[in-house]
């Protein structure tokens, strides 16, 4: 089994609110991070993919190809985006580091069909330079 991984870049902005929450615990919640006009981050996704490595090819999957997935399902629909406003995968989702990471999986893992043997294993979202959220999929423990 061998992994790869490539990471992709794009800057948006996201409002942390939750609309079932009153405006006092959102504020206690997510603190600065919930301004009404929102804020932005310079985001980097990392997805590692695994799999048997081919003989033949001597590679799991061309980073160039994993490069097209992540531009196509990633950095074209968020970049310069409201998250809230702008994405309409995201509509109704609270814009967390965490749950960026469960729907971009969910938007990538299907374009990894038509490559045999090649599983996503992991979607990193890094928020800053010192938070950043790791996720396995739907069946990790």
């Amino acid at each position: 089994m061998i992994t790869i991984t490539r990471r992709v870049e794009f800057s948006a902005a996201h409002r942390l609110h939750n609309p079932d929450m009153s405006d006092d615990e959102n504020r206690r919640v997510y603190g600065v991070c919930n301004n009404p006009m929102g804020h932005g981050h310079n985001y980097a996704v990392e997805v590692t993919v695994r799999g048997p490595l081919p003989k033949r090819t001597g590679m799991l999957m061309d980073l160039k190809d994993l490069k097209e997935i992540l531009q196509k399902t990633i950095h074209g629909p968020c970049d310069h985006k409201h998250l809230n406003h702008d994405v309409p995968a995201l509509e109704g989702v609270i814009p967390t580091a965490e749950n960026l990471a469960i729907a971009f999986w969910g938007w990538i893992e299907p374009e990894l069909k038509v490559y045999p043997g090649v599983v996503l294993h992991q979607v990193r979202v890094i928020e800053s330079r010192d938070n950043f959220v790791d996720y396995y999929g739907p069946g990790a423990r």
